[in-house]
């Protein structure tokens, strides 16, 4: 086994700003091979609305070149993944799927996604240089097309910030006095909450402060889980949750929602999508609202993490390769395709030109009372903290639910709940055949 996983990475560790992913191209040696006649290809998804975006292309682009798209709705997350390997390992998985930028180094490892590079190379300069390379892994290969990201932000409700007199924080230690100030003058509310249900939000914060939680050393990965950059994330936000100045409530139940939409919680940090969760979580608090930049660890510092994003990746199971390449460059960089994305499935385009154009020209309609909202938007974007993903992120994000959930319900020590989160994704990689490095 240990054998057979060396030779999926690279003989040589490959750098990046992104991270060190060493992860050798995949893909069957015709790959790139040309299309003859009418083409049908399958693509998975979750992105509601998606069948309306295809319909642009089959009645355009896909007609003309007779290529037709079959959208097949999915699950997201780990349960997608899973079906796409189990189809994999059958040799029947779709043509094309969506595939999150956490997952892909999952699916290069097992041999699931082909190599796009000769096909979709010409399109790099659309996306910013952080989000391309996830899609690269860091190698000369492009295993996906960025579709959409997540920038984190900081969300508060105007008003109430007014009423309480709290200025918005810029810096992390602003936060936690912003939180202990609103606790003072008013004891019933809470700043925000501590939600240990999500480990992508918990990703982002890490990702901020510099953390980098895969790495690779020539052919051995290589876990900087419990690093120092991590600590001090877990370290704060535990001690505030341990003062009691913070709420740790997990996100998106009755109770939360409820909290957002009668000002019990006043603050939320989230990613650049939150309006649509703000709209349905606290439909009565529309308008009154703001968004900001993620406050900073140090003030000479100007970095935001990502919460979500994904991307249109190309399976080595497909027979038309080369067609599928083209729909997902279409579908990822064509000015009406990502309008109808914005509009028909809510996402927030990875291509910089569609920032600031077309749905992204107008603040989103909960935030009407922020006409900068996009512009401020993209701005923060350009400051997105590199990533680096590794094989097993489904093992490490549910050892955060198990571990950082016990620690908020005690009021315990979060480091020592990064501590496990290291441990078991160590001992995952090892039972499954990676070598991993101290």
């Amino acid at each position: 086994m240990p054998h057979t996983k060396r030779r999926r990475l690279v003989t040589t560790a490959v750098t990046v700003s992104l991270g060190a992913t060493a992860l050798a191209a995949c893909g069957s040696e015709d790959d790139s091979k040309a299309d003859s006649g009418p083409v049908s290809l399958t693509y998975w998804t979750w992105t509601p609305g998606m069948d309306k975006v295809v319909d642009l292309w089959n009645k355009g682009p896909g007609k003309k070149d007779g290529i037709t798209v079959t959208v097949k709705k999915q699950a997201s997350g780990d349960t997608l993944v899973t079906k796409i390997l189990t189809a994999h390992k059958a040799k029947k998985a779709p043509d094309l799927v969506q595939a999150e930028y956490q997952a892909l180094p999952t699916l290069v490892s097992n041999d699931a996604l082909a190599d796009i590079s000769g096909e979709v190379g010409d399109i790099e300069g659309k996306f910013a240089e952080g989000v391309w390379q996830q899609t690269t892994l860091g190698t000369d290969a492009v295993y996906a097309v960025p579709q959409d990201i997540g920038p984190m932000m900081f969300y508060y409700r105007e008003d109430l910030f007014e009423k309480y007199g709290l200025k918005v924080p810029t810096t992390w230690e602003q936060f936690a006095e912003t939180a202990r100030r609103l606790k003072e003058k008013a004891p019933d509310k809470d700043l925000t909450t501590f939600s240990a249900n999500d480990s992508g939000l918990f990703a982002g914060l890490a990702q901020q402060a510099g953390a980098k939680w895969w790495t690779t050393s020539g052919d051995r990965w290589k876990v900087g889980i419990d690093d120092a950059a991590t600590r001090k994330v877990a370290g704060f936000w535990g001690g505030l949750v341990k003062e009691g100045v913070i709420d740790d409530q997990p996100m998106y139940t009755p109770s939360w929602n409820k909290a957002l939409n009668t000002g019990k919680q006043i603050a939320w940090v989230s990613a650049v999508w939150a309006p649509g969760t703000l709209t349905t979580a606290a439909p009565d608090t529309k308008g009154k609202w703001a968004m900001a930049p993620l406050p900073q660890w140090s003030l000479d510092q100007d970095v935001t993490g990502s919460w979500g994003g994904s991307s249109t990746a190309v399976t080595t199971d497909s027979a038309h390769q080369e067609a599928a390449a083209e729909f997902a460059a279409w579908l990822n960089t064509d000015h009406d395709a990502l309008n109808a994305l914005a509009k028909e499935g809510g996402i927030y385009p990875a291509s910089t030109s569609a920032q600031l154009s077309g749905a992204f020209s107008h603040p989103p309609a909960f935030f009407a009372n922020q006409p900068d909202f996009y512009s401020k938007a993209a701005d923060i974007a350009k400051t997105t903290a590199p990533s680096a993903w590794g094989p097993n992120v489904n093992v490490a994000y549910t050892s955060f639910k198990d571990a950082f959930g016990a620690a908020a319900k005690n009021k315990s020590d979060f480091t020592a709940a990064l501590r496990t989160m290291q441990d078991d994704t160590v001992a995952d990689l090892k039972k499954q055949g990676f070598e991993v490095s101290r």
